[in-house]
């Protein structure tokens, strides 16, 4: 079993569940070994959760790093860092709901690499963000945590056959315009 197949696993179950709730026991099972070798792996359950964190941290990174590096303007920037997350966490629910889940209630050395972890990515927002013509009194991080709450909120209520991922993410962009 390679460890892309458990991080896959492990985000899924996750996801259902929560961290709390699953057990490295009901991730092995899952995959199909013992619980033991999961172990070989990942020498905790909180190295578990931070390897599957850190993986959709990369990987809905890369997709919002590719798409603003197409983009010109700071708005047309913006939106396209939108898109691309949204994208992301739609395409992909299992990694969604573990970068949108609430971290309070992990113990605090986890909680502190996971915030980095989202820090680290969130300040790719901060920079776009930083770059946009707003008005003077507008207040950046209240406005960029708008927009980011607003993102991480839609796998919550999304459904398909309606708008479109994009779509969605480009309104969203033009409310706040």
């Amino acid at each position: 079993m390679s460890r892309e197949t458990l991080l896959a696993i492990s985000a899924r179950r996750f996801a259902r569940g929560g961290f709390e709730a699953t057990s490295m026991r009901d991730i092995a099972g899952e995959a199909g070994m013992l619980a033991g070798s999961m172990y070989y792996h990942f020498p905790s359950k909180n190295e578990l959760i931070a390897a599957v964190y850190e993986a959709g941290v990369a990987e809905i990174g890369a997709a919002v790093d590719s798409a603003v590096a197409r983009a010109r303007t700071p708005w047309s920037r913006l939106e396209a860092a939108c898109v691309a997350h949204l994208e992301a966490l739609l395409a992909d629910r299992a990694h969604a709901a573990v970068m949108t889940a609430d971290l309070g209630r992990l113990d605090r050395p986890l909680r502190r690499r996971l915030v980095a972890l989202r820090d680290g990515y969130e300040r790719r927002f901060v920079d776009l963000v930083v770059a946009l013509p707003l008005p003077a009194a507008t207040d950046r991080t209240l406005w960029r945590l708008q927009l980011l709450g607003a993102l991480n909120w839609t796998p919550t209520w999304y459904r398909a056959g309606g708008k479109s991922p994009a779509a969605i993410a480009r309104a969203l962009v033009a409310a706040l315009r």
